[in-house]
């Protein structure tokens, strides 16, 4: 890698899912020493939890495996299409509305599934776990494990 390659995860409110993924990714790049390459944020497609740390019951499962969740929320701007050269999103309606955010074809063109990447888990999206109980955050925090670890491998190659 050449120059700092910038990702950034995309969910729905910026609380659950996509600070998740920027806290195991960052985890993961330190301990395969490359995170002096690479750039990862998070943001959401809804602005309302704008400035909310995630929320307390990810904060919660993340802390228990060692990573520490500190991102504030914030929304998805279109000059994010220009700065991140991926943009992952977490479920279809997440790639949907990124989709039709995105202000040209280069900017579709960074746009991928956050499961993409997965090589142990065979999800095709990563649930909210948002209504969910202990078992719903568990699950989100095993499958962005395994999408992390594979978008490390990913990276090495660049």
């Amino acid at each position: 890698m050449k120059e700092k390659y910038k990702i950034l995860f995309v969910c729905l409110g910026n609380i659950c899912r996509s600070p998740a993924a920027e806290g195991i990714l960052k985890d993961q790049l330190q301990k395969a020493g490359l995170a002096e390459n690479v750039e990862v944020d998070s943001a959401g497609t809804y602005g309302g939890h704008a400035g909310d740390l995630p929320d307390s019951r990810m904060r919660a499962h993340a802390a228990r495996r060692g990573y520490k969740l500190t991102h504030r929320s914030k929304q998805i701007k279109y000059d994010d299409f220009e700065k991140f050269d991926l943009i992952l999103g977490m479920d279809d309606s997440n790639i949907r509305n990124l989709q039709q955010l995105a202000p040209d074809p280069e900017s579709l063109a960074k746009i991928r599934r956050t499961t993409d990447f997965c090589q142990k888990l065979p999800y095709d999206h990563i649930p909210d776990p948002y209504y969910s109980g202990s078992d719903g955050f568990e699950l989100v925090l095993d499958i962005l494990e395994d999408a992390c670890s594979g978008l490390i491998e990913e990276l090495k190659s660049k």
